[in-house]
């Protein structure tokens, strides 16, 4: 090639006449200059753990489970102490997330295809089990602005008909119906978007790997990357080296005790230690933004959400406050906090601001973007967080009956569906909701209540209606012994 360059290059320039040279090199100094080309937007890697509790990790207070890499994001972005789930289980969050709606107003409100009791005081809506393709996603607007758009991980938002490649995703991996890995996280998983590994593969690290091979090859474009992990839902399963490392360091005295359940962590995070070390090796780190969060609080009794009461399927803090960190580097001080409480639907509009995407559809939003909390300027203005769970959890460990609940300033009003007293909790000085207050705050009750009501018309939430054969005499969930004796120790 050099010996070419010499022989066809440099010979060519004693042809040229002098004054045509003179007249060449003219030009191109007078020439208007050409315009600089614009600046490539951020990627976006949006990392959702399933059933991760709010304790679950080294930067949150777990005494067992290690996460440096997870770590590593929150010392170098931003942590939200006062992250809320928009729903205390799994697909209302996922479509919240993708679309920046609240679960009530999507009409997905339980985890699809959900699981009814046998004798209900009251009969559940009919909530819709699927994310439908009128909605608009991130993908869709993101594919727009010419991003490259992947959904890799659990997807749990409908069947074919609904699959993340109709929903604005150039490319899916291991997402279906599916909530949970149904063979089991060591391969064959049997996934039918996802190719077996080999024998024993565990699904985490695949995840990883797919995430890794999608950064790289879409290094030179911008890319929207949506990695929502199976882990760390059930069934419990590890890599056993990993198993037993925990073993040996799991004490009795530990808040957090189970070893398996550390593993799947610490798996997580070297998945998300994988796409990290891609981002950097591709110089994409500092110009990609990245979530780390989860769909609900932690499964009980695998994991503890203490101080928070009970977990994922409550109406109370643990089933939904959860873990946030946004890592972005030129908006986001390094190690900073933010208590201000946030909720799922508040990342789409954040991540429209912060990558200068426009949403050109006509799409009603109910999340609040959180760029003035991560730019620490400006004005943040939150008027009340909801929920509306029109279901039942009784099958959950500290699980509920359908209620509705506001969060406006420190205060949480639980409301049930059932009849049964609403409660009244100040989050500031009981984050565990052991001191119900709604007897001695009568008129905090009462504006609650209207506001919780003004919210549910304006968002068409779907509500239970009395069930006709309803047998009072009969539990409305009858347990096994294995779920009783789960219960009993709650």
């Amino acid at each position: 090639m050099n010996h070419a360059r010499a022989e066809y290059g440099e010979p060519l320039m004693r042809f040229i006449p002098f004054q045509l040279a003179a007249l060449l090199l003219f030009g191109l100094a007078t020439a208007p200059l050409m315009p600089a080309a614009a600046p490539i937007p951020p990627n976006v890697v949006l990392i959702l753990a399933d059933d991760l509790g709010w304790t679950d990790l080294g930067c949150f207070g777990s005494d067992l489970y290690r996460t440096p890499h997870i770590d590593r994001l929150a010392r170098e972005g931003m942590k939200f102490t006062q992250a809320y789930s928009a729903c205390t289980v799994c697909s209302p969050t996922r479509a919240s997330l993708l679309t920046g709606k609240y679960p009530a107003r999507l009409h997905v409100t339980d985890w699809i295809p959900g699981r009814p009791p046998a004798n209900p005081k009251l009969l559940v809506p009919e909530w819709t089990k699927y994310l439908p393709l009128e909605e608009t996603t991130l993908a869709e607007v993101f594919r727009a602005a010419g991003y490259a758009t992947a959904s890799i991980g659990k997807w749990h938002l409908g069947g074919e008909a609904y699959a993340p490649t109709l929903q604005g995703f150039d490319l899916n991996i291991a997402g279906t119906d599916a909530g949970s890995p149904l063979n089991g996280y060591f391969s064959p998983w049997r996934i039918s978007t996802l190719r077996d590994g080999p024998p024993g593969e565990y699904l985490t690290d695949r995840m990883g790997a797919e995430a890794e091979k999608f950064i790289r090859a879409n290094d030179t474009n911008p890319f929207f990357l949506y990695l929502p992990h199976f882990a760390v839902h059930t069934p419990i399963q590890a890599p056993p080296a990993l198993v037993a490392n925990y073993t040996a360091r799991a004490t009795t005295a530990s808040r957090h005790t189970n070893a398996t359940y550390a593993a799947m962590i610490e798996s997580m995070d070297n998945a998300v230690g994988r796409v990290l070390a891609a981002l950097k090796e591709r110089r994409l780190l500092d110009r990609t933004i990245v979530v780390f969060t989860s769909d609900n609080g932690g499964h009980l009794p695998t994991t503890s959400n203490a101080p928070l009461r009970v977990g994922k399927g409550s109406c109370y803090e643990g089933g939904t406050r959860v873990p946030l960190i946004v890592r972005w580097l030129s908006t986001t001080p390094a190690g900073s906090t933010c208590d201000e409480p946030v909720i799922t639907p508040d990342l789409y509009p954040t991540l429209l601001a912060l990558t200068g995407v426009r949403d050109a559809t006509d799409h009603r939003c109910d999340g609040v973007s959180l760029e003035p909390l991560l730019r620490q300027q400006g004005v943040f203005r939150r008027d009340a967080l909801f929920w509306h769970y029109p279901h039942y959890q009784l099958y959950q460990q500290g699980g509920t009956v359908p209620y509705g609940a506001i969060r406006a300033g420190d205060f949480k009003l639980i409301e049930f569906f059932d009849g049964r007293p609403s409660e009244l909790f100040d989050l500031r000085n009981d984050p565990g909701e052991r001191h119900d207050l709604a007897t001695g705050q009568p008129e905090r009750v009462r504006s609650l209540h209207e506001r919780l009501a003004a919210w549910r018309h304006e968002v068409g939430a779907q509500l239970p209606t009395p069930n006709p054969t309803y047998n009072p005499a009969r539990a409305e969930h009858e347990l096994t012994a294995r779920q009783a004796k789960r219960t009993k120790k709650s």
